[in-house]
C-alpha cells in the first residue's frame, strides 16, 4: 500500500539514499532526503497538535522556499489536503479560493501575506506561519500549537485514496473548477515523469518555476525528490536570470524544466550576455504552452542539450506525453511526444477512437488521472465520457505515435504557461459601474505566446477611458491576468445568431492594428 502513495515513496527514499543532497537553498544550507523526512515528521506532528484532521483542507501561500516544501508534505503526511495558491492573487481572489477549497487553516511564511490574511479572517480561518531559521533547527510555528509529541504523526498510516491536493483549473464557462489530486494520482505522475526523462539519485535541477502550479511541484520538485535526486531553491524564491546559470554551475544541475517564456528570457540573456560556460546537460524540458519549432532549435544550438517538449494539464497531475530522451528516440519539433503511462485516444464527438493522423479530441485515462472536479456535477458530465477523461484539446496522433496539437476547444488564454479564463477577466470588467459590456481575449505575443487583450463598451453617457480600466484591472486582478491592451469601442461583432464569440472579437480588433492571425493553441 505504502508504494502506492507519494508519502510512502517518499519514505522510502529517505531511507535508501539518507544522506544525499535533498535540497538546497541558493547560498545558504543544503538539506538530506534523511533530513528532509525528519522535517516533515516533526512538522506533521505539529500540525496534528495544531487539529488538523484527515481531509482538512489546508491552504498554503510561500514563495519558493524549504517552509513551502516542507509544510506541503507535511499538511500530506497527516491525510490532509495541501491547496497551494499564487501569493500574487488579490484578497477578493484568494477569498474564492479559500472558500472554494472549503480551506480550514491557512499557512503563509513569517512575513504573510497581507491578501489572504484578509481573505483568511474575512472567512474565519485560522492563519499560522512557519519559518526554519537554519538546517538543523525545527521548523518554528507561530502561533505555536499546544505541546506535541514529536511522534504523534508515525502512527498515521497514508492511503492512496487520500485527497493530498487541492489546485484549480480556469473554467472557460465559469469560475475556476477544483481539481482534487489522490496520492495515487501523485505518486503514479512521479513515476511517469522518473521513467521518461529517466532520473536518477545522480540527477540535479534548479526550480524556476511557482510551486503553486503543478508543472514546478510535480516535474520539478517531486519527481526529483522521489529519485532520490536534488533540487535547488534560488535564494529570492523565485526565478531569475541573473542567479539560474551560476546556481546550475554550483550545484551540478543536469536538467531543467521551464514554460517557454523563461527559456526565452535564457535565450536573451545568452545573446546579450552569454555565460563563459555552460553545464552540460542530460536535457532541456518544456511544457506548459507550445513552444515554436524555432525556439527549441535555438536552445538546442545555445546549451548544447536536447529540448524536450511535453504536454501536461492539472487534471492529469501534470505529464500527458513528451517527447523521449535521444536514446529512446527522435524528439520532433512541433509535437508534444508520446503518451507517458497511461492510455491516450483521439476521439471523435461519437466516442469513436480515430486512427493515426485524424483529429479529434485528446482523450486520456489512468491512475494519475483525477476522478473528477469538486462539487461540479456538469463539468464532470462533459469531461468524463465514453469511459475517457476530455482534455479540451484538438489534436492527432501520428502513425509513430506522437501527438500533434493543432487546436482547442476551450477559450482559455495561455499567457506563459498560466491560463487564465477569460470570463473571469470579463467579470470583474463588468463589475465597473461605468463599464456595459466587456470581452476577454487571447492575442499572439512573441515573449508570452498569448497575451491578454480586451474589448470594453463604455455605458451610456460614461466618460471611462484605457486608463481607468486598466487601474480598475489593476486593482482587482492578479498581476498575470490584466490585459495587456484595451480596446474602446460602442459595439462588438456577432455572429448570425447574434452572440458575441471570442475569436471574432480578437480577430476583429487584431485587424485594426496588425495583420495578426489568431493562435489556433497554445498548450
Amino acid at each position: 500500500m505504502e508504494s502506492m502513495t507519494l508519502t510512502g515513496l517518499l519514505k522510502h527514499v529517505a531511507e535508501k539514499f539518507p544522506s544525499h543532497r535533498a535540497i538546497s537553498i541558493s547560498g545558504k544550507f543544503d538539506i538530506t532526503h534523511a533530513r528532509l523526512h525528519d522535517l516533515i515528521e516533526r512538522a506533521a506532528s505539529q500540525l496534528v497538535s495544531a487539529g488538523v484532521q484527515h481531509g482538512d483542507v489546508v491552504a498554503l501561500t510561500f514563495p519558493n522556499t524549504i517552509e513551502f516544501v516542507i509544510m506541503f508534505l507535511a499538511v500530506i503526511r497527516v491525510r490532509a489536503t495541501a491547496a497551494p495558491l499564487n501569493s500574487a492573487y488579490m484578497a477578493e481572489e484568494f477569498e474564492f479560493y479559500l472558500s472554494d477549497a472549503e480551506s480550514k487553516l491557512l499557512i503563509t511564511a513569517k512575513e504573510g501575506n497581507e491578501a489572504a490574511q484578509a481573505a483568511a479572517s474575512k472567512l474565519k480561518i485560522p492563519h499560522i506561519t512557519v519559518t526554519l531559521p537554519e538546517a538543523d533547527s525545527d521548523i518554528a510555528f507561530s502561533p505555536a500549537p499546544p505541546e506535541s509529541n514529536l511522534q504523534s504523526a508515525s502512527e498515521i498510516v497514508n492511503d492512496p485514496s487520500d485527497i493530498g491536493l487541492f489546485l484549480h483549473t480556469s473554467g472557460t464557462t465559469s469560475r475556476p473548477k477544483g481539481v482534487p489530486l489522490s496520492q495515487l494520482n501523485l505518486v503514479s505522475s512521479v513515476n511517469n515523469i522518473k521513467s521518461v526523462y529517466k532520473l536518477r539519485d545522480s540527477d540535479s535541477t534548479v526550480i524556476v518555476l511557482p510551486l503553486f502550479h503543478v508543472h514546478g511541484l510535480m516535474a520539478g520538485l517531486l519527481s526529483s525528490l522521489g529519485a532520490g535526486a536534488s533540487v535547488t531553491l534560488p535564494s529570492a524564491g523565485r526565478f531569475s536570470g541573473t542567479t539560474f546559470w551560476s546556481d546550475m554551475k554550483k550545484y551540478n544541475a543536469t536538467w531543467y524544466t521551464a514554460v517557454p517564456t523563461i527559456h526565452q528570457i535564457l535565450l536573451d540573456r545568452h545573446l546579450s550576455k552569454p555565460e563563459s560556460e555552460y553545464p552540460k546537460l542530460r536535457f532541456i524540458r518544456s511544457c506548459s504552452a507550445a513552444l515554436a519549432p524555432s525556439v527549441m532549435a535555438r536552445l538546442e544550438e545555445a546549451f548544447g542539450a536536447p529540448v524536450l517538449e511535453a504536454y501536461a494539464m492539472t487534471e492529469a497531475t501534470h505529464l500527458m506525453a513528451s517527447n523521449p530522451l535521444p536514446e529512446d528516440g527522435p524528439h520532433i519539433p512541433g509535437s508534444v511526444g508520446k503518451p507517458v503511462g497511461q492510455e491516450m485516444a483521439i476521439l471523435n464527438e461519437n466516442g469513436v477512437v480515430q486512427g493515426p493522423n485524424a483529429k479529434g479530441e485528446v482523450c486520456i485515462r489512468g491512475s494519475n488521472v483525477t476522478k473528477g472536479y469538486k462539487n461540479n456535477p456538469e463539468a464532470n458530465k462533459s469531461a468524463f465520457q465514453f469511459g475517457w477523461f476530455h482534455t479540451g484539446d484538438v489534436g492527432y496522433l501520428d502513425s509513430d505515435g506522437y501527438l500533434h496539437l493543432v487546436g482547442r476547444i476551450k477559450e482559455l488564454i495561455n499567457r506563459g504557461g498560466e491560463k487564465i479564463s477569460p470570463i473571469e477577466v470579463d467579470a470583474v470588467l463588468v463589475s465597473h459601474p461605468e463599464i456595459a459590456q466587456a470581452v476577454a481575449f487571447g492575442v499572439p505575443d512573441d515573449k508570452y505566446g498569448e497575451e491578454i487583450n480586451c474589448a470594453v463598451i463604455p455605458r451610456e453617457g460614461s466618460n471611462i477611458d484605457e486608463a481607468e480600466v486598466m487601474r480598475f484591472c489593476k486593482k482587482n486582478l492578479a498581476a498575470f491576468k490584466v490585459p495587456k491592451k484595451i480596446f474602446m469601442t460602442d459595439s462588438l461583432p456577432k455572429t448570425a445568431s447574434g452572440k458575441i464569440q471570442r475569436r471574432l472579437v480578437a480577430e476583429h480588433f487584431l485587424a485594426q492594428i496588425s495583420t495578426a492571425k489568431v493562435p489556433k493553441f497554445g498548450a
